[in-house]
């Protein structure tokens, strides 16, 4: 496909003569009066030196239709789709800065003769760029089934909508979501309900020449896939001291877990969908604002610690068996017998589901991964892409929404 595309534009560079528009072939000479040629114009106009990586690429025909378009830059096809009409092609994606490009189109219309248009044009270096810092999950990694895509980037975002236009999802079972903004930095993707199990997920970030803030353009493009494994979900009912696990619809294990004590909001569990964040073993864990000393200071070493939260709340191993399934006495994390929490921290994968009902302290949608906490009417407000089209805001032509 690649070849045939270089030889197609290599073809009807020739026959456009250094992108000049003239008529190729010839019909029966009539006494009527010849049909005009479809006119085609090129937006970044060819010959550009300095051309608007952030406006894409548009390639209109007037009085016809696109009958063959090629665009290539590096060698590489670009990537575009023609409209319904055959009357507008659009690059897919925003343009590389400093990058030269090279387009060929042909136009034609009933009875009349073909207009071929082709040339080049370069688009302008970005002054300066940005780019991901950070992702989760990370490239290859196997995670549960409520998983969010989280994007940090390297400096400020100020034009989101752009940026977010940006932004690809594909999955093998396509699934409705959307991305939410936590900060100008920060931009996360969830789905409307939870990933369907065992298929590939992949994200690509097409930022090469996305307008990010006043002379931040984006300067390449980054792709990252991950695989969303077995389905596996728990429920910590605090009152009753249980914990559930199933895998794929069936119950994996019953465990006696003993919660948060609850004689303050810091020894408070909270409840909510809470996602598994990370583990450690052991995993230190010293309290929060005391010093050695202090009533309620502790700082110990616990075992198989499953991370639910940013408020220091784990799922570990603890020998208070006495408690249990008997009595909330912990400093907010759930504990369970040892031989169950090992179990629980070897079957885990980050982005597992855990829901903790029976407490009076609510999750934050904001600490750790609790972004299931929010109502999808709530979840879309931080779409800033959602956001610029209902206030019919501008945003730049030709781009591809993010939705999985």
């Amino acid at each position: 496909m690649r070849r045939a595309a270089t030889l197609r534009v290599a073809f009807l560079l020739v026959c456009a003569m250094a992108a000049v528009s003239v008529a190729c072939g010839c019909g029966p000479v009539t006494a009527e009066t010849p049909a005009a040629p479809p006119v085609v114009k090129i937006a970044p106009a060819l010959d550009s030196v300095r051309a608007r990586p952030g406006r894409g690429l548009v390639i209109r025909a007037t009085g016809g239709m696109l009958s063959e378009v090629a665009a290539l830059t590096g060698g590489e096809p670009v990537p575009g789709r023609l409209d319904a009409e055959r009357r507008v092609w659009r690059s897919d994606w925003t343009l590389k800065p400093g990058a030269e490009y090279t387009v060929a189109a042909t136009a034609t219309s009933p009875g009349g003769p073909a207009t071929v248009l082709a040339g080049r044009f370069r688009t302008r270096p970005a002054r300066e760029t940005f780019g991901l810092a950070a992702t989760a999950p990370l490239p290859g990694e196997t995670v549960g089934v409520g998983m969010p895509v989280i994007l940090d980037f390297d400096r400020p975002i100020e034009d989101k909508a752009a940026v977010e236009r940006a932004l690809e999802v594909r999955s093998g079972h396509p699934a409705e979501g959307a991305w939410h903004w936590a900060g100008d930095t920060r931009v996360i993707y969830r789905t409307r309900r939870f990933w369907t199990p065992r298929q590939r997920v992949t994200v690509t970030a097409h930022l090469a020449g996305v307008h990010a803030a006043d002379g931040v353009h984006g300067a390449v493009d980054s792709t990252f896939v991950f695989t969303v494994g077995r389905a596996q979900t728990s429920v910590v009912d605090t009152r009753t001291h249980r914990m559930t696990v199933e895998r794929d619809g069936r119950t994996a294990q019953r465990m006696a877990i003993s919660a948060g004590m609850a004689t303050t909001r810091e020894y408070t569990t909270t409840s909510g969908v809470h996602l598994t964040m990370d583990k450690g073993d052991p995993v230190r864990m010293i309290s929060p604002g005391r010093e050695k000393g202090d009533p309620g200071f502790y700082d110990l070493l616990i075992e198989h610690a499953v991370r639910i939260s940013d408020s220091g709340e784990y799922i570990h191993a603890k020998d208070n068996v006495w408690a249990q399934g008997r009595r909330n006495v912990s400093h907010g994390c759930v504990n369970a017998r040892p031989d169950q929490a090992a179990w629980f921290y070897a079957s885990s994968l980050r982005g597992d589901p855990v829901t903790i009902t029976g407490t009076g302290r609510e999750l934050a949608w904001d600490n750790g991964w609790g972004f299931w906490q929010l109502t999808w009417e709530r979840w879309i407000e931080g779409s800033a892409l959602r956001a610029a089209d209902a206030a019919g805001e501008r945003v730049p032509p030709g781009l591809t929404p993010g939705l999985g």
